[in-house]
Formats: C-alpha cells, sequence, structure tokens
C-alpha cells in the first residue's frame, strides 16, 4: 500500500483546502509521508489568463506557518515542506533566490512554461495544432528537462508527460517512435544523474487526457534506468489526496517496482509499498 503523497495544494494558490483539512483527509487515507509542495512564485511575464499570483504572496507566510505547525503532531506522520518549483528557463537565478528563502524538505520540479506560454491551462491552445507543431512541442518539452536537471536544482520531476494533457492520442503516436524514445531517454538519464527522482501521478487520471502521469512507454524507459520513483496525487481538495493509489501501485509494479522515495531536508529516503 502506498503510504506516501508528497504533491500537495491548498486554498493559498488555487486549491480548496486548509493544510490542516488536507492533512487530516491524509490521515483518513493511511497516508504516513505528507508533503506539502505548494506553488512557487513566478516572474511577472509568466502568466496564466487566470492567476492566483497575489492570492499566493498574500498568504505565504500563513502557509508556511500552518504546514510547520503540522510536523509537530502528534500522529506519528512525516509532514514535509515542500514547494513545486515551475523550472522557467532562463529564469534560474529568480528560482534560487526563492527556494533560499525557507529550508525546504524537497523541490518538485512542476514544467508548466514553454517560454511563457503555460501550455496545460486551455484545450483551445492546442485545438488548431497539426501533428508536426505537436510533436515539436512535445520535443521542446524534453529538451528543456535535459536543461533544467543539469542546473541541479531540483529533487523530483512532476507530472512528467504532462505535455500530453490535451493532446494525448497523438502523444501517443509521438512517444512510440524511436526518435522520441531516444529523446525521453536522455531526459530521463539527466534527471537521474542529477540524483532526482520522477513522480508518479494520479492527476492524469483527473484531467482532459484521463492517464496516469507518466504512461507506459515513459515507466519502462525510467524502469530500465533505474530511476527512483515518488508518487503524488496532485490534490487540491480533500477528496483528490491519495486519490487513485491503488492504480499507481498496480502501475508502479507492473514495471518492477516495489519501493518508492521521498526527499526530507533535501536527503532522499527509500520506503517500500
Amino acid at each position: 500500500m502506498i503510504s506516501v503523497d508528497t504533491h500537495i495544494h491548498t486554498l493559498f494558490s488555487h486549491g480548496k483546502a486548509t493544510p490542516e483539512e488536507m492533512y487530516e483527509a491524509a490521515i483518513k487515507k493511511g497516508i504516513r509521508v505528507f508533503g506539502f509542495s505548494e506553488h512557487s512564485a513566478r516572474p511577472l511575464n509568466m502568466n496564466y489568463p487566470r492567476e492566483y499570483r497575489d492570492h499566493l504572496a498574500a498568504h505565504w507566510d500563513t502557509y508556511i506557518e500552518k504546514v510547520t505547525a503540522l510536523k509537530d503532531n502528534k500522529d506519528d506522520v512525516t509532514v514535509l515542506l515542500g514547494i513545486e518549483m515551475d523550472w522557467m528557463e532562463g529564469n534560474e537565478d529568480f528560482i534560487k533566490t526563492e527556494l533560499a528563502k525557507h529550508e525546504f524538505d524537497y523541490v518538485l520540479c512542476g514544467i508548466h512554461f514553454l517560454e511563457n506560454w503555460g501550455f496545460d491551462y486551455a484545450k483551445a491552445d492546442w485545438e488548431s495544432l497539426h501533428y508536426n507543431e505537436l510533436a515539436a512541442i512535445y520535443e521542446k518539452y524534453y529538451s528543456t528537462m535535459i536543461t533544467m536537471a543539469e542546473t541541479g536544482i531540483f529533487d523530483t520531476i512532476a507530472h512528467p508527460d504532462i505535455i500530453k494533457i490535451f493532446s494525448c492520442d497523438d502523444f501517443t503516436k509521438w512517444i512510440a517512435t524511436e526518435e522520441a524514445q531516444v529523446l525521453v531517454n536522455k531526459a530521463l538519464t539527466a534527471v537521474r544523474d542529477a540524483g532526482m527522482s520522477m513522480e508518479i501521478s494520479s492527476a492524469g487520471i483527473r484531467k482532459f487526457c484521463q492517464e496516469i502521469y507518466p504512461g507506459e512507454t515513459i515507466m519502462g524507459i525510467a524502469s530500465k534506468l533505474e530511476l527512483p520513483i515518488t508518487f503524488g496525487s496532485d490534490a487540491h481538495s480533500t477528496t483528490s489526496v491519495a486519490f487513485s493509489f491503488d492504480k499507481l501501485e498496480e502501475h508502479a509494479r507492473r514495471f518492477g517496482y516495489k519501493e518508492s522515495v521521498y526527499f526530507k531536508n533535501r536527503k532522499m529516503h527509500s520506503r517500500p509499498f
């Protein structure tokens, strides 16, 4: 049974529940290692059409205080203070400055932007794109993953094929090609060599693509590379904490995984499931 969930958001960004409510939901699901990973700040030119930046900034200190207080719980649950830091190529100094503000247990890397485009926001952005254009976007995504890993800033690559979110059929076609698999292998090798882990996430099941992140081809590549894995629900509400973890466990075991990892004080720890 998976007892670790290290991808959690709250109402302090665009979630729906307090840290305390998310924690209580985790207790009920049998989670023993629970990591809060609220979204990071972003430069002003990195915008979604509907932004939560000001709300997050206004309540950030309160969020840190609440998560820190939950660490001192009586439930024998390891509570971790993480962050989902957006990878924004060319903004490495900004990222390092933000991460230096607190002693985070771990840093998830969320690749949500290619240049200034928040690609996971609107399905309409993808509807007019032809296959060759989509393939170029997929290639750019995995190329920037290599650049990200080589910085040594991050601990885990979150939802490693989120780029498929609005074009799953075309992504499946692309990932089946030899060229795509060579590129993904290079990206995951860079992640492994940086001492990072790869997240297996149930968020995709709840999204338009209705698939686990990552799919089977990427899982196969990761397994051959012996890339450590983590588990995350990417929960934004209490009902999504540890969402479909039975499916994630089956998915991981199919590729030979028997344990997952988590980071505490930026050091990797393993836990069987």
